[in-house]
């Protein structure tokens, strides 16, 4: 009797581009690099008669609009997002791992620093609570502290969603993009013709989703297979189109205008300005007016000083940001209430500014987040008794 062997499944699946690129770490790098900058060059720093006074000093300036389009990194942020979401995804694919797997390692990677700083500015603002500091200066650093973290949320929203994005990325690469891109511009459309800005708050997702759809192209090779001359067009052409876009009024030059800002930098900016604004008030030293040329002066310092320390407080932090997530749950109703109870906790900084109070909400809520996203008590119990179980990796 002849014994014939079914033939093997050939993958259709292009093979996962190298763990690391060195060009894309070194972008990703100067990305950190100009939103530290950016944001740094934000913080104005005054005392009035009434006391220090925290101001955005980008408002009301001719010098924001063109510094934002050589300092406003967040699309490329998304994109990079995109292209190493996808190749850790398909490497924990072709390891046995599976999407809730990876979202949970996602939820802790994300959530697990932000609970952290989180505490450090509640506690700082109850601190300046109980010491006299006026209440309005309280609100005013925790709503500059609360700004940024649109980021955080939405990208955690987009990263929860790319098991499923990639798995249509892989069906209909073309549609997919194409279908994130004309809802991105349905709601512009909709949002101009109703008058209601609230519906622009949708395109946090669409827009931001997009982006990180183009990622998948870069990490998938189709980008590099086109030829230089179809990139070197396809690059001027969205140029410029963005220029018609500002040029007809359809959006506002000013690129910080569109978007905001982010987290880890910012505990160390109002740090700085805090500690400014105190050491005026005990020397008495006048600090120079916003956007003169004393406080222009002063820039290459202040600038120097926000990079330095951002610096030395991320490898203070960073044992406690790589350890490694628990096991992930194998339960996706726990991962979904998980995920939203984490972006919940966001929003609320984001909507209502940081407080005492909103601090320990959402630290609760992020808590519960990342306990969701674990392997409950029982299941890593049953999991240690058994011989045969595999930890799904995060």
């Amino acid at each position: 009797m002849t014994i014939v062997q079914a033939p093997r499944a050939v993958s259709t699946t292009a093979p996962p581009r190298a763990s690391r690129d060195t060009g894309v770490d070194f972008l990703r790098a100067l990305c950190v690099l100009g939103v530290v900058l950016l944001h740094a060059i934000m913080v104005g720093v005054t005392v009035g008669e009434s006391g220090p006074v925290f101001d955005n000093a980008s408002d009301e300036t001719a010098w924001i609009a063109p510094l934002s389009w050589f300092l406003q990194v967040m699309p490329l942020f998304f994109v990079i997002g995109g292209f190493s979401g996808l190749l850790a995804y398909q490497r924990m694919r072709q390891r046995g791992g599976t999407a809730i797997g990876f979202v949970a390692g996602r939820v802790h990677r994300l959530l697990r620093p932000a609970i952290l700083t989180i505490a450090v500015i509640g506690l700082a603002l109850a601190l300046l609570t109980v010491s006299g500091v006026p209440a309005d200066l309280i609100a005013t650093a925790g709503f500059r502290y609360g700004q940024p973290l649109w980021f955080l949320g939405v990208f955690l929203l987009c990263q929860a969603l790319l098991p499923l994005l990639a798995a249509s990325h892989e069906r209909a690469p073309l549609r997919t993009i194409g279908a994130l891109a004309v809802a991105a511009i349905a709601v512009d459309v909709l949002r101009a013709a109703s008058g209601l800005e609230g519906l622009g708050f949708l395109n946090l997702a669409f827009v931001w989703m997009t982006l990180q759809q183009l990622g998948f192209f870069l990490a998938d090779g189709s980008i590099d297979r086109l030829s230089r001359r179809v990139r070197a067009a396809a690059g001027i052409a969205a140029l410029l189109t963005l220029v018609a876009t500002f040029a007809f009024g359809i959006y506002s030059p000013d690129l910080i205008a569109n978007m905001t800002i982010y987290l880890w930098h910012m505990p160390v900016l109002l740090l700085m300005a805090g500690s400014t604004a105190v050491f005026a008030l005990m020397t008495g030293m006048r600090l120079p007016a916003l956007d003169s040329a004393g406080w222009w002066a002063g820039r290459p310092l202040w600038l120097a000083a926000a990079v330095a320390l951002t610096a030395l407080v991320a490898v203070a932090f960073t044992r406690f940001e790589s350890q490694p997530a628990p096991p992930a749950t194998s339960s996706m109703r726990r991962l979904v209430v998980g995920t939203l109870s984490g972006l919940v906790g966001i929003v609320l900084l984001l909507a209502l500014g940081t407080s005492v109070a909103t601090a320990l909400i959402a630290i609760a809520l992020i808590a519960a987040s990342l306990r969701l996203s674990s392997l409950s008590s029982a299941g890593a119990a049953s999991q240690s008794a058994s011989p045969t179980a595999r930890l799904v990796p995060a």
